[in-house]
């Protein structure tokens, strides 16, 4: 399979950086430190290196953390292919989704800060969210049939995907295609743009009665840019960014940092096609806080660290613990289930939380998580102390789901 998806030099070079990844991984303690198999990091080396072998992946760089110490990291691949450029420790990645939980980092400040309440209706900040209609029936002319909310979305509601927004992309519905019409995520626009067309566009259903994945955590990031009185990425910088040494965090890559940048594949009959970098290299207009964050794996292990010591990390506190507790809690209303992709799930504010270790990959109970679209994770186990990333960057979202769930069961499924 390696002969059918890289030329030869691709296959000597690649042979070279398996044993080099080989090298690289390491183990710093005991299985009853970490609670995992030596051998298990050893199949985690062995399944992420024929990923790249098999032309699934152009590089994955996967890490895992106990208490104080990094125990097991392994950087297989490449950040580019037609250059032979291997990842580094410092390589930078489009971490999409993996912004999320940022942004409710961000917002949970000002909540630990008084500015509102997690019940408070949206509209009390953004008033043009007043009297939100919602589709009821498919109308006329792409137009749904609306009838009034039944009650204002609340900032609970947001953080947990219950508010009734929606993504215009993963789901179908004519409100759906109203997002797409409108460009709500439009990135030659700006966070209160986006809050100019939602108002005018029904909810896809009643708030507090399904979690369906949406744009609610961008209209978290107007939010904070509201309570603040500060841009959004001015507030990630100077509250979050800058307190934890994330110095490769940011909306974009500066011009001394491109060579780092690790390039996004899509598979194809043809093996993986690149694609371009260009829009991360210059500063957007939209800010994006649902999907819009570069980072390194240095970086947001910093940021994993924070929310596993409940708020802190080495004397750096952004949250309480009784704040992370909360964040890390399910918060769905009584009777609505969790995403409907990620059994053994339900979810708390901004990311998944374990219920069901079999139905969930046997992640432990109680971990909490999410991902962003192309590829990369984060898993939190606070009951064992563990912290689990991946970073790579693959269109094919499925796939993705397909590592993750692969890893998962490696690390933690009971032994056979």
């Amino acid at each position: 399979m390696l002969r059918s998806r890289f030329p030869a030099v691709h296959r000597l070079h690649l042979g070279c950086l398996l044993i080099a990844g080989a090298l690289v991984s390491h183990i710093a303690m005991a299985e009853t430190a970490t609670h995992i198999d030596a051998k298990r990091f050893a199949q985690l080396d062995q399944a992420m290196q024929k990923q790249v072998a098999d032309g699934k992946l152009a590089g994955v760089d996967t890490l895992i953390f106990h208490d104080d110490e990094v125990v097991h990291r392994q950087l297989t691949g490449y950040k580019n292919l037609a250059d032979e450029a291997s990842l580094t420790e410092d390589t930078l990645y489009k971490i999409f989704s993996l912004t999320k939980p940022i942004t409710g980092t961000a917002l949970l400040m000002l909540y630990e800060e008084g500015k509102f309440q997690l019940d408070d209706p949206v509209e009390q900040y953004i008033p043009e969210f007043k009297g939100m209609q919602v589709a009821k029936d498919d109308g006329p002319d792409g137009r749904p049939v609306t009838e009034a909310a039944d009650h204002p979305v609340t900032i609970r509601e947001l953080m947990t995907h219950t508010g009734g927004f929606t993504y215009g992309r993963f789901s179908q519905s004519q409100v759906d295609s109203l997002y797409v019409e409108a460009e709500v995520l439009d990135p030659n626009s700006t966070l209160a743009d986006m809050i100019q067309k939602l108002k005018d566009i029904p909810l896809r259903q009643q708030p507090g009665t399904q979690w369906h994945y949406s744009v609610s955590v961008d209209i978290q990031a107007r939010l904070v840019e509201i309570l603040s009185g500060k841009p959004f990425d001015v507030f990630l910088k100077e509250r979050i960014f800058q307190p934890l040494a994330m110095n490769d965090t940011d909306f974009y890559v500066p011009e001394d940092k491109v060579d780092r940048l690790a390039t996004s594949y899509r598979p194809s009959e043809n093996g993986l096609q690149p694609m371009p970098n260009e829009p991360f290299l210059t500063k957007p207009q939209f800010l994006n806080g649902g999907g819009g964050l570069v980072s390194s794996m240095t970086d947001y292990l910093r940021f994993a660290r924070m929310l596993l010591g409940e708020g802190e990390v080495d004397g750096v506190r952004l949250l309480k613990p009784e704040t992370v507790r909360m964040m890390r809690s399910d918060q769905l209303p009584e009777g609505v289930d969790g995403p409907n992709w990620a059994p053994g799930n339900r979810f708390g504010l901004n990311v998944a939380v374990v219920t069901d270790s079999e139905k969930a990959g046997y992640l432990p109970e109680g971990t909490y998580w999410w991902w962003g679209i192309q590829g990369t994770w984060m898993w939190i186990d606070p009951e064992n102390r563990i912290i689990t990333l991946g970073m790579m960057q693959n269109t094919d979202y499925q796939h993705s789901r397909v590592v993750h769930n692969t890893v998962s069961r490696i690390l933690f499924a009971p032994a056979e």
